[in-house]
């Protein structure tokens, strides 16, 4: 067990790509025998303790480095339950620590050429670069931030490449520019909006598929196709958005990181702009451990969606690839992320969900949310950030069918959050022989209490392959005027 970092390694240190000078692997070797011990240090080459209290971040078996995923609890990490959710530590120190600001810096993805070499000698480097008398004078100077400024000097740039350039502000969109799709646009307008999830069908066959778009497009604003959850294979998410397209229905397209490098997601994105896809939800994507045997690739993602997010901004914003290249007809789409706020400690989520939108997010929608009363305890924590008038909020819900459903999402969903009262309400209604009706009820109060919370913008919901409840749950709610009709 490290001594600094409260979980032992996950794997095994990485192995260099090409033969390093003998220096660099003499130092190389001195780093790892240092930090090894010490921090657990998998020797990335793209070192981050300074930014996350002294925990190395790639003890996360995902191999986040921007945040937890939306699985994290204080009790354990859902990938790998002997470990603690590091970041979840992460947050915890820095927070102790008064730190956590520091925790809003988008870190950027490992530069796979430096994997298994050491850092050292790039802060060595760096340094040289500044200057010994330049660094002697910013420590030993009086003048409040002097040690600060000076130490960043040396670190920033090792940690922040010329290709990344990631810090802690907020960017906000172009606001000139007209609205990219329908949702962005009514949610502009100040309208309550409904989105609602399609499962993507697990063959080729698309009738059903076909079925439950036009059912639901006259009740809602757009509709979300899934991006493989579970890690399970399904249709993709950019295919059945064309469909969604050519049918004129709005689709929200979802991107997962876990199955995507940093340039196959850069290039489908650009044809999905161009094929009409107005809408893109970043998510990091359920880990393969929970997909179906034999697993793939349960390591190091090759992005997150913080990540994601930056990178999408600045491909439309800038019109800029990630290596530089630039765009003469940019990309263009309302960038959107999930939020998850029964996750863990709020404050932790809040701080997450802020780093979201200054990388990109103009939308969250949220995981399953249950208990509307809590819901008020992360709105809070969130207008803390002053992110209520950065980011457009759709709260995510999802109608119970029946118990057996319901206990599953409590003891095995990461990130959902089921009340007592509700796995109460859901078994007496099995045993009465009602409970796809004492679901839909449930739904209804929870819509009747988010709806005229501050700070919501709408509803994300996701029947689960129960896409005919949907006409009825937006009617009934009171919903029905608010949706654009056909």
């Amino acid at each position: 067990m490290p001594i600094f970092t409260p979980g032992r390694r996950w794997q095994p240190p990485f192995i260099p790509f090409k033969k390093d000078s003998f220096n660099r692997r003499a130092l190389a070797k001195i780093e790892a025998t240092v930090k090894g011990p010490l921090f657990g240090c998998r020797m990335c080459g793209n070192c981050l303790l300074q930014e996350t209290a002294f925990i190395c971040p790639m003890e996360c078996p995902k191999g986040l480095r921007n945040g937890p995923c939306g699985g994290s609890t204080p009790e354990k990490c859902y990938v790998d339950e002997t470990r603690p959710c590091i970041w979840y530590k992460i947050f915890e120190r820095s927070f102790k620590m008064g730190r956590e600001e520091m925790l809003l810096e988008v870190l950027p993805p490992l530069d796979w050429e430096k994997a298994g070499t050491e850092t050292w000698g790039d802060i060595v480097d760096q340094a040289k670069k500044v200057g010994v008398k330049t660094i002697i004078s910013g420590l030993t100077n009086r003048e409040e931030g002097s040690v600060s400024k000076t130490l960043d000097s040396i670190f920033r740039p090792v940690r922040q490449p010329n290709w990344w350039q990631g810090d802690s502000e907020y960017h906000a969109p172009n606001t000139s520019r007209e609205p990219a799709s329908e949702l962005e646009r009514r949610l502009k307008a100040g309208e309550f909006v409904v989105a609602a999830e399609v499962a993507p069908p697990i063959s080729i066959k698309t009738d059903k598929l076909k079925q439950n778009i036009e059912m639901i497009k006259p009740y809602v604003t757009a509709i979300n196709f899934t991006d493989n959850p579970s890690a399970t294979p399904r249709m993709s998410s950019l295919a059945c958005s064309k469909l969604a397209v050519d049918m004129g229905a709005e689709p929200v397209m979802q991107v997962a990181a876990r199955d995507r490098t940093r340039v196959g997601m850069q290039s489908e994105v650009i044809g999905a702009s161009a094929l009409g896809m107005r809408n893109i939800l970043c998510i990091t994507g359920d880990s393969m451990a929970l997909g179906p045997c034999p697993r793939g690739q349960m390591g190091i993602l090759d992005m997150d969606s913080v990540q994601m997010l930056w990178i999408l901004r600045r491909l439309r914003d800038e019109a800029k690839y990630l290596d530089g290249r630039e765009i003469k007809s940019p990309p263009q789409y309302f960038l959107g992320a999930a939020a998850s706020p029964f996750s863990s400690n709020m404050k932790f989520q809040a701080l997450r969900e802020e780093k979201k939108v200054n990388a990109g997010a103009q939308f969250f929608q949220t995981n399953v949310v249950l208990d509307a009363d809590a819901l008020d305890e992360w709105l809070n924590e969130i207008a803390k950030r002053n992110l209520l008038d950065k980011v457009y909020i759709m709260i995510g819900l999802t109608p119970l069918k029946n118990y057996k459903t319901t206990a599953y999402m409590h003891s095995k969903v990461p990130g959902v959050f089921v009340p007592e009262k509700i796995l109460k309400r859901m078994e007496i209604a099995k045993e009465k022989g009602n409970e796809q009706e004492e679901g839909v009820q449930i739904t209804l109060e929870l819509i009747e209490k988010i709806k005229t919370k501050q700070g919501v913008h709408g509803l994300h919901i996701m029947a689960v392959g129960w896409e005919e409840i949907v006409p009825r749950i937006v009617t009934e709610a009171g919903l029905i005027n608010t949706i654009p009709q056909a």
